[in-house]
C-alpha cells in the first residue's frame, strides 16, 4: 500500500521548515503516513448493524479492513460519521506544541462539506495564547479523500525541498483549483442519506438506474454534473473530460480511488495508461468518506494546467 515515491523519513533526523498535518479524511495510507512524517488525526465513525452499534477509527491499516468495511455496508450495515470536534483539533494541536513545533501545515476535508477548517483555526489559535511561537496555517481542500490527499502529498514534496509554510500554503491554495475531478458513484444512496446530494438528484438518479458523475465545484460542494448507463458509458465521459483538460506533465498527477470496485478501477487505469502513457495510482477509500459514497464507486483526479470550471 505505497503511494509516490519519496524518500523515508525518520523522525528526529531530518530538519524541516514547517510540520505536515492532516485529518484522516485525506485517505493517505497508514505506512505513507508514518515513513513520510506526516502529522494525522483521526476521525471516527460508528456502524449499525442489526440493532448493534460499534465504534471504528478512521486508521486502517489492512487492505482487507476495507474490504471488510464495504462489505458490511452491502450487507446492509449503515455507517454514521461527524466532524472532528474542537478538542480533538485542540489535543492534536497542543501535542505538536509541546514537541516544540513552530510552523504547521494542516489539511482539512472541505468546508463545502463540513466547518472543520474553521474549528481547526479555532483550536489552533487558542493553543498560540499558551505557545505565542505555535503558527498553523490551515488548508481548505476544498474537497476531500483524494483530492485532500493529493494536496497533502504536494505540500510533502515542498517541505522536502526545503520551502517555508508560507511557500507551500500558497501553493496548495492554488493548486486546489487546478485538480480536475470525475466521481462515478454506483448509486446516490449514500449520499443522499448523509446530506451530500439534494433527494432530487439522488431520486432521479435512482429511477434511471445509471452512474451519477459528480464533481467537487470552486466552493467545495459536490455537485452531480452527468448520468450516464453503465461504467463504461461513465469511463468514456471522464477520457473525455481529461481530453478537454489534458494532465500537465510537470509533477504529473493522476490518482484514483474506489469503494472496493478495484477491477472497475484498474480498467480506468489501463485506459488512462494508455492514452497519456502515465500509471495512475490506485487505492481505495477509507471509511469516514466511504461512508458517504458507499460501495461500487470508482473516483478519478488529475492536475491540469486550467482551472475548474464548476
Amino acid at each position: 500500500m505505497k503511494q509516490g515515491i519519496y524518500p523515508k523519513i525518520i523522525r528526529g533526523q531530518i530538519m524541516y521548515k514547517f510540520i505536515l498535518s492532516t485529518d484522516s479524511t485525506c485517505d493517505l495510507y497508514a505506512d505513507f503516513v508514518k515513513e513520510n512524517d506526516i502529522r494525522f488525526v483521526s476521525l471516527n465513525f460508528v456502524f449499525e448493524e442489526n440493532g448493534q452499534f460499534t465504534e471504528g477509527v478512521d486508521a486502517f491499516t489492512d487492505y482487507s479492513q476495507y474490504v471488510d468495511f464495504y462489505n458490511r455496508l452491502r450487507g446492509g450495515a449503515f455507517s454514521r460519521t461527524s466532524m472532528l470536534n474542537y478538542e480533538s483539533h485542540y489535543n492534536h494541536f497542543l501535542k505538536l506544541a509541546k514537541e516544540g513545533a513552530k510552523d504547521v501545515l494542516h489539511f482539512t476535508i472541505s468546508s463545502g462539506l463540513s466547518p472543520t477548517v474553521t474549528v481547526a483555526q479555532k483550536a489552533a489559535a487558542d493553543i498560540k495564547k499558551d505557545y505565542p511561537d505555535f503558527n498553523l496555517l490551515a488548508v481548505d481542500s476544498l474537497s476531500a479523500t483524494i483530492g485532500q490527499g493529493a494536496l497533502v502529498r504536494a505540500a510533502l514534496r515542498l517541505r522536502n525541498e526545503g520551502k517555508t509554510v508560507q511557500e507551500a500554503y500558497d501553493y496548495v491554495n492554488d493548486l486546489r483549483f487546478h485538480v480536475q475531478y470525475d466521481i462515478i458513484a454506483n448509486d446516490l444512496f449514500y449520499l443522499k442519506r448523509g446530506g451530500r446530494v439534494s433527494t432530487i438528484a439522488a431520486v432521479a438518479g435512482s429511477l434511471l438506474q445509471v452512474k451519477p458523475v459528480l464533481t467537487f465545484n470552486n466552493e467545495g460542494k459536490l455537485v452531480v454534473v452527468d448520468k450516464c448507463r453503465g461504467m463504461k458509458k461513465a469511463f468514456a465521459g471522464a477520457l473525455a473530460k481529461m481530453e478537454k483538460y489534458p494532465p500537465v506533465e510537470e509533477n504529473r498527477l493522476i490518482w484514483i480511488v474506489h469503494t472496493d470496485a478495484e477491477k472497475e478501477a484498474n480498467d480506468l487505469a489501463a485506459m488512462i495508461t494508455e492514452r497519456w502513457g502515465f500509471q495512475p495510482d490506485v487505492t481505495i477509500m477509507g471509511p469516514v468518506i466511504g461512508s458517504h459514497v458507499g460501495p461500487g464507486a470508482v473516483a478519478v483526479i488529475w492536475k491540469s494546467a486550467e482551472v475548474r470550471t464548476e
